[in-house]
């Protein structure tokens, strides 16, 4: 195989506790998601060349309970934590755009303001009007994201499993098609939880084989454990 020539496998994390004082921490259904889908890959016989992580606590949940499915966690390789995959901080998205109260997203109806008012906070974000606070610019979340994706290209080959969240996998893929901003923005609030996005690369590109599949939760039986939030 000529180095670098591989397959990259782009998993959002289970789905963590919206609505909780501690968004970052996966659910019961969040783990469940994941285990399932280390053991969809168990049954096809997958094994990772390498793996990179965000440094959040939901991106390592995640990775421990995909390692549980698979039962590899010993034998998967050493785990690179990437901060270029951690996520935007939502509510600081929302505060740069929206000065009253925010409604902690528990209901239906809670949760369809949040992430209008998201979607308006990363369009301003992503424009350059806005500096949320705490915050990197777009710009330079951008080239976190880009630099991962050059450490794959140059670096890796074979499979390669990736853990991060929405932003930054919707990020690399505009990157990738070259996509205006705005559809960056409609693919991350599309990307359900524990789905998997696969890129075949080599050392100069990268080309798109599937986008938000859940092949691990692709049965009648499973269709209660899709979730997006």
């Amino acid at each position: 195989m000529m180095l670098g020539m591989g397959t990259l496998y782009l998993v959002r994390h289970g789905q963590a506790s919206l609505g909780a004082s501690d968004y970052d921490q996966l659910s019961p259904l969040g783990q469940r998601q994941c285990q399932l889908l280390g053991e969809y890959w168990r049954s096809q016989g997958m094994r990772f060349d390498a793996v990179l992580c965000g440094g959040l606590k939901r991106h390592a949940q995640s990775l421990a309970a995909i390692g549980v499915g698979l039962r590899q966690a010993v034998d998967l390789p050493t785990t690179q934590i990437r901060p270029g995959l951690n996520e935007y901080d939502s509510e600081a998205l929302i505060r740069s755009v929206f000065s009253g109260e925010l409604e902690r997203p528990n209901s239906a109806e809670a949760a369809r303001r949040h992430f209008q008012l998201l979607r308006e906070g990363l369009r301003a974000w992503m424009a350059g009007y806005t500096e949320p606070a705490g915050m990197p610019s777009y710009a330079e979340f951008s080239a976190g994201v880009a630099a991962t994706l050059t450490h794959v290209r140059e670096q890796a080959e074979g499979h390669v499993l990736l853990v991060s969240s929405g932003g930054p996998i919707s990020t690399a893929l505009g990157q990738i098609l070259q996509t205006p901003s705005e559809v960056v923005i409609d693919l991350n609030l599309r990307i359900r939880n524990s789905a998997v996005t696969e890129f075949s690369f080599n050392p100069k590109r990268f080309a798109l084989l599937t986008f938000n599949t859940l092949p691990h939760l692709n049965s009648a039986a499973a269709a209660e454990l899709v979730s997006s939030a």
